[in-house]
């Protein structure tokens, strides 16, 4: 049975997310790659929201990516979305949702 987000912090399982996403290497190269971090940014930066979200965001553009993560922390895909949002904070547009 997946858990779903009520049972996860977004940051932990952002965190988790993360550990999971470094744990191949050509993965790891991509996201570092695609964020333009480096591996020290990383490390000194991994508890940031910003640096957080970022990494979600870089799972949900690859589906394979973002499926497979979910299956291994066994969430949602929508619950590592919802995390993302949550990383993100507000919006610029107001509480209208």
């Amino acid at each position: 049975m997946r858990a779903s987000l009520t049972n996860n912090d977004p940051a932990q399982l952002a965190l988790r997310a993360l550990v999971w996403t470094l744990g191949e290497p050509d993965r790891a190269t991509r996201l570092l790659d695609v964020t333009g971090m480096t591996p020290i940014d990383l490390r000194t930066r991994a508890d940031d929201p910003v640096v957080l979200a970022a990494m979600l965001a870089f799972l949900e553009a690859h589906q394979p990516d973002l499926i497979a993560c979910a299956e291994a922390l066994e969430v949602r895909p929508e619950d590592l979305a919802a995390a993302r949002r949550a990383l993100e904070g507000p919006d610029d547009f107001g509480d209208y949702a």
